[in-house]
C-alpha cells in the first residue's frame, strides 16, 4: 500500500517504520525534522496524503487532528482510509469522520494502548470506530502495528473505548499506589504485598503487568526510576478526555473526577511531569494523613 503518516513522534515513528519494514511504501511528515529509517520524508501533510491509500495521523490533540483533516481531506483520493491513531476527544474524531465520509473517504479512529514499547515491538492494542469496510481495508496494517485490534462500532466509539479504558487505569493505579503505601506503614513487605494481591481479588493490569513498586514483579517503569512507558502528564490528557465525554454524556464518574484532581495536582503542582504515571507511589509514600 502507499501509505502516508503525519506525525512521527514517540509513538508514530516506530509505527511508521514497522509498516515500511514490512514492505509498503510510507511516506511521512512532522513538524519537527526526523529521519525514520525506511520512510520517505515530505514536505507537508497534503504531500504525504496526496496518492496514499491509507493516511495514518498520530497527533497530540483534537485541535491538531481536526487542522491537519482539513489540510489533507482534499488532497485524498476518493475511497482512500483516514486513519486517525491519536488520542482525541470524541467530539473531534466524529467531526473529523463527518468531514471525511462526505468526501468519499473511509474514516477510522484508531487509538493505541501498549506505549512506545509497544509501537516499537509491534504489540499495539487498536480500538477502532468507523465503517466495516474501512476496518477491513486497514485490516494488514493493524496486524503489522500491534497484536490486536477491535471494531468498536461507528466513529468515535474508538475514542470512547480508549478513554473508558485510560479512565480504569488511573483509578486502579492510583488504587494500587495507596495500598502499597499503606502495606509499607502497616509492616506489609511488598513482596508479600504483591504475592497476596497478585493471585487474589485486589488483582489488576496495575498490580500484575505494571507494578509501581520497584523491585516486585515484573519489570516496569517503577525499576527504571520512573522513567516514563506511559508518562503521567498523558494520563492527565486521558483522564480530561473522560471527564469532558463524560460531562457531555451526562454521566457520573466521581472516582475518574477524583483520580483526574490527583493526576493534575501530581503533574502541575508537584513533581509528576515527566515521570511515569507509576510515580504516584512514591508520591503517596512521602505524605501522610490530612
Amino acid at each position: 500500500m502507499k501509505i502516508g503518516f503525519i506525525g512521527l513522534g514517540n509513538m508514530g515513528g516506530p509505527m511508521a517504520a514497522n509498516l515500511a519494514r514490512a514492505g509498503h511504501d510510507v511516506r511521512g511528515f512532522d513538524t519537527a525534522s526526523v529521519i525514520i529509517d525506511g520512510v520517505q520524508p515530505v514536505n507537508s501533510a497534503t504531500e504525504a496524503a496526496e496518492g496514499a491509500d491509507v493516511v495514518i495521523t498520530m497527533l497530540p490533540n483534537g485541535d491538531i487532528l481536526r487542522k491537519v483533516a482539513r489540510e489533507v481531506i482534499p488532497a485524498m483520493s476518493e475511497g482512500a482510509v483516514f486513519l486517525d491513531c491519536s488520542t482525541v476527544d470524541v467530539d473531534s474524531a466524529r467531526a473529523v469522520a463527518e468531514d471525511a465520509q462526505n468526501a468519499g473517504l473511509l474514516p477510522l479512529d484508531a487509538p493505541v494502548s501498549g506505549g512506545i514499547g509497544g509501537a516499537a515491538a509491534g504489540t499495539l492494542t487498536f480500538m477502532v470506530g468507523g465503517p466495516e469496510e474501512g476496518f477491513k481495508k486497514a485490516a494488514d496494517l493493524f496486524d503489522i502495528m500491534g497484536q490486536k485490534s477491535v471494531h468498536c462500532g461507528p466513529s468515535g466509539n474508538g475514542q470512547a473505548a480508549k478513554i473508558c479504558n485510560n479512565m480504569i487505569l488511573g483509578v486502579t493505579m492510583i488504587a494500587t499506589c495507596e495500598a502499597f503505601a499503606l502495606a509499607d506503614k502497616l509492616g506489609l513487605s511488598r513482596e508479600a504485598m504483591f504475592d497476596v494481591v497478585s493471585t487474589s481479588s485486589g488483582y489488576s493490569w496495575s498490580m500484575n503487568a505494571y507494578c509501581p513498586a520497584p523491585g516486585v514483579g515484573p519489570q516496569s517503569p517503577a525499576d527504571n526510576g520512573y522513567k516514563p512507558g506511559f508518562a503521567a502528564e498523558l494520563m492527565l490528557k486521558d483522564l480530561g478526555l473522560s471527564q469532558q465525554a463524560a460531562e457531555a454524556a451526562d454521566a457520573d464518574t466521581p472516582m475518574g473526577a477524583a483520580a483526574l484532581a490527583l493526576y493534575r495536582q501530581f503533574v502541575e503542582d508537584e513533581d509528576g511531569k515527566g515521570s511515569d504515571f507509576s510515580a504516584m507511589l512514591p508520591r503517596f509514600e512521602k505524605r501522610n494523613r490530612s
